[in-house]
């Protein structure tokens, strides 16, 4: 078990590569098993659940070559099951892909109920939904969800609420049924478009990916293809607040500007200064910081995935700030360890208030969950003395090398192996 320890009060400087998006990479790698041949897929994050997704296709019997750090080979041809094991998949939510991918393919798919972060009830009803309206059935037994068809047919679907996981989950299912599946109130984040443009390579014909209405025809088949995913916006936006939190000076390299627009703006609202290139972000502070009001929103709002590193920002802001969080229940537990740092916050249901105070001071600290773990980091970074931050195998589920890119910047950080307690045996 290994911790952080970082000495804060260092302004970040200089340049950060940010990786492939994690939130693609999840749903593009059970995408492959659609594909009659070998897809090559570049720009993937080396973070762990990426390595448990391909853990998992390995195990069902694909091969898996790795052409280096971030570009793998998947075979699908050679998967031999449509049943996902059970104790590699519980631990992650983007095991909930494999039901669309296997149902694609198979017309069965046997996947358990998604893990990951532990902020809320993950709930895949509208998931169901699309499953059944293309001609599925399902059953939820021991914690695993078995659907299976005779034969998938397009259809319309209307998502009840704005959901990623479901519209990716039925583009996937959907992309090889018969006739057309048209997805209405469907999630508009880039991820979503960049697993459309996947199945596009190889073959598939979706379209309107990125607005609220996608159509999907039917194909018979898919072909192998090469493709490198979309950089990651989250990582991008944390080190961005990262920035703004040390008094830095960083340019973050190999982004999309437009996906990170109402992280952009948020922060020069803060009165930061935020430069947009072609692709990167320069972000820069000087000054105190100002109060500001936020509400997470569906793409393009501002992302949910963002709400912990932005309050750990605002807890040094001047004034009173406010946070509303309008996509996740329970997702403000990561609050008491910002209070151990001294920040003043108060919570009621999805409402934050954040009173600004002059510093934060360094104090043990535990990762909660991935983005609480970000929030830790930038709060570590800004704050007075030297503080400790436990269970961070959450933040490596989402941020690669974030020891490395960090130090890189000028922090002083460092990775502390922690022997387990040794419980004595009763006798």
């Amino acid at each position: 078990m290994d911790k952080f320890v970082i000495t804060g009060g260092r302004r970040l400087t200089g340049e950060v590569l940010i990786s492939g998006a994690k939130n693609a990479a999840v749903a593009i790698i059970p995408a492959a098993i659609l594909s009659d041949g070998v897809c090559r897929i570049e720009n993937i994050p080396n973070i762990t659940d990426v390595s448990s997704i391909i853990h998992i296709l390995k195990d069902m019997g694909a091969k898996v070559r790795t052409v280096d750090r971030s570009a793998i080979e998947i075979d699908p041809s050679t998967i031999s099951t449509c049943v996902a094991p059970y104790e590699l998949a519980r631990h992650i939510r983007g095991s909930y892909y494999l039901l669309g991918a296997l149902l694609g393919r198979f017309h069965h798919a046997v996947v358990t109920m998604p893990g990951g972060c532990n902020f809320g009830v993950r709930p895949i009803d509208q998931h169901l939904k699309g499953f059944s309206a293309l001609g599925a059935s399902y059953s939820l037994e021991g914690g695993m969800v078995d659907v299976s068809a005779d034969e998938l047919v397009g259809d319309s679907v209307y998502l009840d609420v704005v959901s990623v996981g479901a519209t990716m989950n039925i583009m996937l299912a959907a992309v090889k049924a018969k006739g057309t599946t048209i997805i209405e109130n469907a999630a508009k984040e880039p991820h979503i478009v960049d697993l459309a443009n996947f199945l596009n390579s190889m073959g598939a014909d979706i379209r309107g990916a990125g607005t609220d209405v996608i159509k999907i025809y039917g194909c018979t088949s898919l072909h192998g293809t090469t493709y490198s995913i979309i950089p990651d916006q989250i990582e991008a936006g944390t080190y961005m607040v990262a920035a703004a939190a040390t008094c830095g000076d960083v340019l973050v390299k190999n982004i999309i500007p437009k996906h990170l627009e109402s992280i952009s703006a948020k922060l020069e609202e803060m009165g930061v200064t935020v430069e947009e290139f072609d692709d990167s972000i320069r972000v820069t502070r000087e000054g105190t910081l100002n109060k500001c009001n936020i509400k997470t929103l569906p793409h393009p709002g501002f992302p949910t995935d963002m709400q912990p590193q932005i309050t750990a920002l605002l807890c040094t802001a001047k004034g009173t700030s406010i946070i509303n969080e309008s996509v996740w229940d329970n997702r403000f537990r990561y609050v008491e360890e910002l209070k151990r740092m001294g920040a003043q916050v108060s919570v009621d249901g999805r409402l934050a208030v954040i009173e600004g105070v002059d510093h934060l001071n360094a104090a043990p600290v535990k990762a909660t969950d991935l983005r609480a773990g970000a929030a830790m980091l930038i709060a570590a970074l800004a704050a007075r003395g030297t503080t400790q931050i436990e269970d961070i195998q959450h933040i490596e589920r989402g941020y690669e090398d974030v020891e490395k890119k960090l130090s890189a910047l000028g922090a002083d950080i460092k990775r502390v192996y922690v022997p387990e307690p040794v419980v004595p045996c009763a006798i």
